[in-house]
């Protein structure tokens, strides 16, 4: 089980991109619009870089639904490897069925 603050850390980063996603998007419009101006470009760049650093979609982790687990995700199930495993050997996943050839 993963620390609980960083779970909670992880949430709260959740609600600040959904927060300053509209914000972000235009300023980056912007940025990456050819016909903007030098300095239009430059107050774009300097807004965004004021924006909280946490509000980047990329510092979102991917975390285990059960567990809070960061690592070896399977993203369709939301799960970490370990709990797929006793979950689909326990029939408790539609769908998954043990290899067998």
């Amino acid at each position: 089980m993963a620390k609980t603050s960083s779970i909670n850390k992880n949430e709260h980063r959740k609600q600040l991109v959904k927060k300053f996603a509209t914000r972000r998007q235009e300023l980056k419009a912007t940025i990456k619009n050819p016909a903007t101006s030098a300095d239009d470009r430059a107050v774009a760049q300097q807004k965004l870089g004021k924006l909280p650093r946490d509000s980047n979609p990329i510092r979102v982790t991917v975390r285990c639904l059960v567990t809070g687990r960061p690592r070896g995700n399977l993203r369709k199930f939301g799960l970490s490897r370990i709990q797929f495993r006793e979950k689909a050997l326990a029939g408790e996943l539609t769908g998954v069925v043990k290899a067998s050839w």
